[in-house]
């Protein structure tokens, strides 16, 4: 029995299958990147305020630095890191932090609060006369 195929049909199936595989290897490298870009963003430093309960009698700064190491690997890191200790209004610190770092740092002991740190601005009347920036953390 003779083929009923003609010449251009078996030429389709060979150029369907290797466009087949064009697609699926674009698919592959745009999921790779994407989840490349969230690795990416989940390991990326932003800065966060981290309230904690310090004894009385404690150095705050000396607390925040001890709290700290653990979560960064060494004193050294855990100085570098932190921005500002805040002592007067609240006893806590601010400090570039990951979002493993913050994950780890809340299971520390005297930690009761991390949070990023937000800047908002405040308009003031119509035609932008009055403007001021309310820093929402402890500055």
């Amino acid at each position: 029995m003779k083929s009923t195929q003609t010449p251009l049909h078996r030429l389709c199936n060979p150029l369907l299958a290797l466009l087949f595989l064009a697609a699926t290897a674009a698919a592959s490298q745009i999921a790779m990147a994407a989840e490349s870009e969230q690795a990416t963003a989940a390991q990326e430093a932003v800065v966060h305020i981290v309230y904690v309960d310090c004894l009385e009698d404690a150095d705050p700064e000396e607390f925040h630095i001890c709290t700290l190491s653990p979560v960064l690997g060494s004193k050294e890191k855990a100085m570098d890191e932190v921005l500002y200790h805040y002592n007067h209004a609240a006893n806590c610190f601010s400090a570039k932090l990951t979002a493993e770092q913050v994950k780890n740092l809340k299971k520390q002991p005297g930690v009761l609060e991390v949070v990023p740190s937000q800047t908002l601005q405040l308009h003031g009347q119509e035609g932008g006369h009055a403007s001021t920036t309310l820093t929402m953390g402890l500055m």
